[in-house]
């Protein structure tokens, strides 16, 4: 029974369905459930530091539960997006109603499709990876299923890679160079691969100029039947949802480091290149992401199974708490700098 934890996940995109329900200002009640009474929980509940044993985790990989869960996220995150796009065709929204709809639908995306698109693309079944790539859609962050596992897993932790936070940086630099460095990285990936393997830009292994198509698609066939105020509100909730993966990507890596060799190449990615939490409402909520250490560690861990590492550095809150705390850079960097390894730290 207690593997059920993981119904919670669904908490935020049911937030953003109260809100779509009943209107009014439970429009703004997702922002307030995520960034308010999420971290107040996460005080009040407790740390688990424990790991499963070889049969516990053996166990928990052939239980089909842990990933029935992944997958129900793709009707739910569909049928809110549905929902509230098909809504603006009868609704009588005003402004503010609009903007917190638009706020909590984005964030559950970014929650329930991405984080979950995340998990899935590191699967090794064809139809799995499919998954992950259709929950990027409504996102309009197909990019980062290359970008991710073909760079950021190489790069964590280094001054090349785009989503690794650098010491002292803002979250909200780091959204822009973040979000740009990331689209760019993508397409060159995907160009370098194409040159390996001998083939054109219109190749049918052009995976970024099918997901560029397939985004346009998304947001023309939005246009043609819900019109353009849908539209515009289709690409604020990708926006959203992104901002969203990208404070999380912040807080993940800000400030850490991985030597250079002397060979010239990076020394590999070890357990220290990620900060970790425990904290019990944040794992269940982005399904164990917080255990980031030992995803970077062994990426091919299934997030039930992912273990908490004593040389990891630790984040004093969850990670709901931690990504409001990086709207506020002055107390961020006071909680955090201090925490960062002393040889992690640039010369001053």
């Amino acid at each position: 029974m207690k593997d059920l934890k993981y119904l919670a996940a669904y908490s935020i995109p049911l937030a953003a369905i109260i809100g779509l329900t009943l209107g009014g200002n439970w429009a703004f009640f997702t922002p307030i459930f995520a960034f308010i009474l999420i971290p107040i929980l996460e005080l009040l509940l407790p740390v688990h530091t424990e790991n499963l044993s070889n049969d516990e985790a053996a166990e928990k990989l052939k239980n089909p539960l842990f990933d029935i869960l992944l997958y129900l996220n793709v009707p739910v995150v569909y049928g809110m997006v549905g929902w509230f796009l098909w809504s603006l065709s009868w609704a009588s929204y005003n402004t503010a109603e609009l903007i917190g709809l638009t706020f909590s639908v984005g964030i559950a995306v970014g929650s329930n499709g991405i984080n979950v698109a995340h998990e899935l693309g590191h699967r090794n079944t064809r139809w799995e990876k499919t998954l992950a790539k259709i929950l990027l859609l409504p996102a309009l962050y197909m990019h980062f299923y290359i970008e991710h596992n073909f760079g950021h897993h190489l790069k964590a932790a280094t001054a090349e890679d785009p989503a690794s936070a650098k010491y002292n940086q803002t979250v909200y630099s780091f959204w822009v160079t973040s979000i740009f460095r990331q689209y760019t990285s993508a397409w060159k990936i995907q160009l370098d691969l194409l040159k390996r393997e001998n083939r054109s830009f219109f190749s049918i292994k052009n995976d970024m100029l099918y997901y560029s198509l397939l985004q346009l698609a998304y947001i023309g066939i939005i246009f043609n039947f819900f019109g353009m105020v849908a539209a515009g509100i289709a690409l604020a909730i990708g926006l959203t949802s992104a901002v969203l993966l990208e404070t999380i990507n912040y807080i993940e890596h800000y400030g850490l480091s991985r030597n250079r060799l002397e060979s010239g190449r990076y020394e590999r990615v070890r357990e220290v290149h990620s900060w970790n939490s425990n904290h019990v409402m944040g794992r269940v909520i982005l399904y164990e992401l917080t255990r980031h250490s030992d995803h970077h560690y062994k990426t091919s861990k299934k997030y039930q199974i992912l273990d908490y590492h004593d040389v990891s550095p630790q984040m004093p809150f969850g990670y709901p708490t931690s990504m409001l705390l990086s709207l506020v850079p002055p107390l961020w960097f006071s909680i955090m700098n201090k925490r960062i390894p002393d040889e992690m730290k640039p010369a001053i």
